[in-house]
């Protein structure tokens, strides 16, 4: 069984600001800002929703397609995947066009100034589902606004079960938008706060929105997540860890965990311990993509996290 990853690749570049913006911007003039940070520590980090849910599932020993739409500056990018042996078969060039990046400066309260570049990943709608063969379930996840609508029609039309995680991406759609993401998903992931948005877009309680999928899954950081399934609800706890280091990227590992016990057919609360627990190894390291386990080492953690196994 194959899955489909829809979404986006990007670069990350993190900046830190040894010291506090406020006290270098004047309240009185934010109407003319113009202010320079040194930053004399930076890294770059392969990122971007597909990029992030491949890798974490590829950890899992599934053999994920990622397809997007990448610029012409991706060949470190394509070499880090190639060197996990991830496939790159569903991804496209777009000539004259970066890879989605985003800019982000921090400083010394965890204040965060961000700049993004969407590039490539405008033209994600390029990309078709039907173009990749034997898929058998997929998920489409934050992307350029025209490609996860077509996306999921394609899923849709094509009768292949998939997820959908509209998650930043989330305030893009408006009301009937979202409802017919609602009625083409076979499932739906979001955070707490997207859950909270799509209600109050959609008009629908997240008891409603289950009705309509197979499964509503919320995830809330450090309570948790809860699963909507069958008419019942299934909290699923969260693992502890040693040490929170960086969040980023903890709802794509989540997703991948997802992704897992569903192509396996593991019953929802295996498949949301799984979920659980990858996110838990992901906010343990700095970057998206650190994070290095065997799929024996997993299931150890999993024993000692919930004293069972899967």
């Amino acid at each position: 069984m194959t899955a489909l990853i829809c979404g986006s690749y990007a670069f990350d570049q993190i900046m830190v600001f040894p010291d506090k913006f406020k006290n270098h911007i004047l309240p009185d003039k934010v109407h003319m800002l113009n202010v320079s940070f040194l930053v004399p520590e930076m890294r770059r980090e392969f990122g971007g929703t597909a990029g992030n849910i491949a890798y974490n599932l590829n950890l899992l020993g599934e053999k994920p397609i990622p397809m997007a739409t990448v610029g012409i500056d991706f060949a470190p990018y394509r070499e880090w995947m190639e060197k996990f042996g991830i496939a790159t078969s569903g991804l496209q060039e777009i000539t004259n066009n970066y890879t989605a990046q985003a800019f982000i400066t921090t400083d010394m309260d965890d204040n965060q100034i961000t700049a993004f570049h969407p590039g490539a990943m405008n033209s994600s709608h390029l990309n078709s589902v039907s173009d990749i063969e034997g898929v058998s379930l997929g998920i489409v996840s934050p992307d350029g606004r025209e490609g996860m609508v077509e996306h999921a029609a394609q899923f849709a039309e094509a009768d292949i079960p998939f997820i959908f995680d509209p998650g930043q991406g989330l305030p893009m759609f408006g009301k009937e938008d979202l409802i017919q993401f609602i009625d083409q998903a076979t499932w739906i992931a979001v955070n707490d706060y997207e859950s909270a948005l799509m209600q109050e877009r959609t008009g629908l309680s997240a008891v409603e929105i289950a009705e309509r999928v197979n499964a509503l899954i919320v995830t809330r950081g450090g309570e948790g997540s809860i699963i909507y399934a069958g008419g019942h609800r299934i909290d699923i706890p969260a693992v502890s860890v040693e040490h929170t280091l960086d969040p980023t990227g903890c709802g794509d590992a989540f997703r991948a965990g997802l992704l897992f016990g569903l192509l396996n057919d593991m019953e929802w609360k295996i498949t949301g311990q799984i979920a659980s627990l990858l996110g838990s190894i992901k906010i343990g390291t700095h970057g998206t993509q650190n994070h290095h386990f065997t799929m024996e080492e997993f299931k150890e953690s999993y024993r000692e996290a919930f004293n069972e196994e899967f």
